[in-house]
């Protein structure tokens, strides 16, 4: 390698800061220590890296390539640094994670004390959405994801392996008998999680593999515990992850209906991602070793009795 690792940041804020002369106030350098960076790179590189003049500056196709990869290094040097620095001392600065609604609300969120006072010195940021493989690549360093996983790219670590159950109210039942059959099981499904509003939801039927068509005649919302909601109000059955239903369930106003039809636990599985790419530093190790024991506790109560 003919180039020098502490040129990129230089050339990085070039880039980042639209100019020679604005990266060298940012930096606090002469600007003609800047150029100078930026040429000796260029020529150590073989490559032109940013087309200039006297009032523009554009990035080079080559320019850009090798940005990417200097942001990563920069990364990877700033991750290793805090992973050194974490091996003697408490982990300190800010940790963002995306959580799904009903996690952050039934899982977290009553532990969100304890965190903070294992670990005073971190400032923790919760995104809430049902989009967190999209954001952990750019704009959080953990994101907690339901479902199974797609993107191999991204490091995972499971949480939650617990069931997903058919439900109902007291007062639905006092009125109405579950559905024997797939078709009158059909009927009596008023409301779903959206990602279960396709038309071949996976089933067994007392053991043989079938499947149900909910893609139509139905309300969706993208938040279990609206489900729950609307199930406890006399709302026909639906599906549910167990997690979820704990309490309702211990305190009667939910009953679990339809051991014949068992739906898929991958389905229910609640999973950590972070990229691969990233060394993980001790603020990210402590949010992720923080959200397996506060899941490892509730798994026993999400499976299957």
């Amino acid at each position: 390698m003919k180039w020098n690792l502490d040129d990129l940041p230089v050339f990085v804020a070039i880039i980042g800061q639209d100019g020679i002369s604005a990266a060298a106030r940012e930096l606090g350098m002469p600007k003609s220590t800047v150029s100078a960076t930026l040429t000796r790179l260029e020529r150590a590189l073989g490559l032109r890296l940013i087309d200039r003049s006297s009032r523009s500056l554009r990035v080079t196709a080559e320019g850009a390539a090798f940005h990417r990869q200097a942001l990563l290094i920069l990364e990877q040097a700033r991750e290793a640094d805090d992973l050194m620095a974490g091996l003697a001392s408490a982990p300190t600065g800010r940790v963002s994670v995306a959580l799904p609604p009903a996690f952050s609300l039934e899982v977290l969120a009553p532990r969100l004390p304890e965190f903070r006072a294992r670990h005073p010195g971190l400032e923790l940021e919760i995104v809430v959405t049902s989009q967190g493989s999209a954001l952990v690549r750019e704009r959080v360093d953990l994101a907690v994801v339901v479902g199974p996983l797609e993107d191999s790219e991204l490091v995972s670590r499971t949480l939650i392996e617990g069931d997903l159950i058919w439900v109902a109210s007291p007062a639905w039942l006092a009125g109405h008998r579950p559905g024997e059959t797939l078709d009158a099981v059909r009927a009596q499904i008023q409301i779903c999680e959206a990602r279960y509003a396709v038309r071949r939801v996976p089933v067994e039927v007392r053991g043989e593999p079938a499947h149900l068509d909910l893609s139509r005649g139905i309300t969706r919302v993208n938040d279990p515990l609206a489900v729950r909601r609307v199930v406890m109000a006399g709302g026909g059955l639906s599906m549910l992850p167990r997690q979820y239903c704990i309490e309702p369930l211990a305190e009667g106003r939910l009953v679990e209906v339809l051991p014949h039809v068992r739906l898929s636990q991958a389905s229910a599985r609640l999973t950590a991602i972070y990229p691969g790419r990233r060394l993980l530093s001790p603020r990210v190790r402590a949010l992720l070793d923080f959200l397996v024991e506060t899941c490892a506790a509730l798994a026993p109560q999400a499976r299957r009795r």
